[in-house]
């Protein structure tokens, strides 16, 4: 079987530098905000060109810190997509802040601007992109778009690890960039982790104080913050696990050409090409076909794991129903999220893997 995640086919050099990790953390007596948080913040904080990470318990946590950071919270409106995981949506909610959903282009999946145009009002204080699947597209449009709009600008990174713009790395362009690193991430820990990035020095150290109870210095409280610290164990496995990150989203990317280059079924749709080299970090490769079940089972058939993200879009989860969203509604999302399947791609893969996938997609419906 062929699975859309395969950790235990990871390099045994890597294997070792997070057994070395996991040692040199254990034998400091250090397990919290210490040595190994401060050089993984700065290490990633350099891989995203910001001047500043912040590490925290996860990437929820990452960004209702950057929204309460920034002082948006009751009464204020960000703007943000649907078809997204259901953390983007609920940390807004955390943040007491009132989420406003748009469409997509059903082209990328990624927000569409004129839905967005629809959806700001008086109260619309940010939009929060979601790099989803780790793309970036038009980030400088975005950018002077926001300005135009007069709100902040915020960047979901869960997905999209080393992705970058026009040489700009995702979260760079944003007041904030919110990065998880949940096992499955194209750089993920050996648990729960995120961060925050940022160049923005005072959001910094606001967002440091909030992760750590609220505290300015020991035992001093100046605001009802969070516990969600991001812990000494987990970010000396990130930085094992940083130094093949390049490599494995070449892989990736890799993977991905060869798929666009061999996936030749009518019946299948795949979404537009990446429209820079490094601008999709390949977290995810995403077709789309009505007959999403059969190919499932199909694709079962000939050894080839596949997954739904997401099937069921937020606007239509039972606690979100009634959130506010594009006048016109969410139609491209609904259909997205209808038609949508995640097959493999992940460094593990080799050649004659991808080349097995592709063959099994052009293979479904044959006769």
């Amino acid at each position: 079987m062929i699975a859309l995640n395969d950790f235990k086919a990871e390099p045994e050099a890597l294997r070792q530098a997070e057994l070395q990790a996991v040692e040199r953390v254990l034998r400091s007596g250090w397990y919290v905000l210490g040595p190994e948080v401060k050089a993984f913040e700065a290490g990633w904080a350099a891989a995203c060109g910001t001047a500043h990470a912040v590490g925290v318990a996860n990437g929820m946590d990452a960004i209702e810190i950057g929204l309460r950071a920034l002082d948006i919270g009751p009464g204020d409106e960000v703007i943000t997509t649907s078809m997204t995981a259901f953390a983007t949506v609920l940390a807004i909610l955390r943040a007491g802040a009132t989420p406003v959903l748009a469409d997509i282009d059903p082209a990328t999946a990624l927000l569409d601007r004129a839905s967005v145009q629809r959806c700001v009002g008086p109260r619309t204080k940010a939009l929060l992109l979601v790099h989803l699947y780790g793309q970036v597209r038009d980030l400088d449009g975005w950018d002077a778009w926001a300005r135009d709009a007069g709100v902040l600008l915020l960047e979901d990174c869960a997905q999209a690890h080393l992705a970058a713009w026009n040489g700009r790395p995702a979260g760079s362009v944003g007041r904030f960039g919110a990065y998880s690193f949940y096992p499955t991430k194209n750089l993920g820990a050996i648990g729960d982790a995120g961060a925050i990035v940022t160049g923005d020095d005072a959001l910094a150290e606001r967002a440091r104080m909030l992760r750590n109870y609220g505290q300015s210095t020991r035992y001093v409280h100046v605001a009802e913050g969070l516990n969600s610290r991001l812990d000494e164990l987990q970010a000396a496995l990130l930085q094992a696990r940083q130094q093949w990150l390049v490599e494995f989203t070449r892989r990736r990317q890799d993977i991905a050409g060869r798929y666009r280059a061999a996936i030749r079924n009518p019946r299948i749709g795949l979404l537009a090409a990446p429209a820079q080299p490094d601008s999709h970090a390949h977290h995810l490769f995403v077709v789309t076909t009505p007959e999403r079940e059969a190919l499932m089972a199909h694709l079962q058939a000939q050894g080839v794991q596949s997954l739904i993200h997401y099937p069921i879009p937020v606007h239509l989860q039972a606690p979100c129903v009634s959130l506010a969203r594009d006048p016109l509604g969410l139609a491209a999302t609904e259909r997205h999220a209808d038609t949508c399947l995640s097959i493999p791609c992940h460094p593990q893969m080799t050649d004659a893997d991808a080349d097995r996938v592709a063959e099994a997609l052009n293979r479904y419906g044959a006769h």
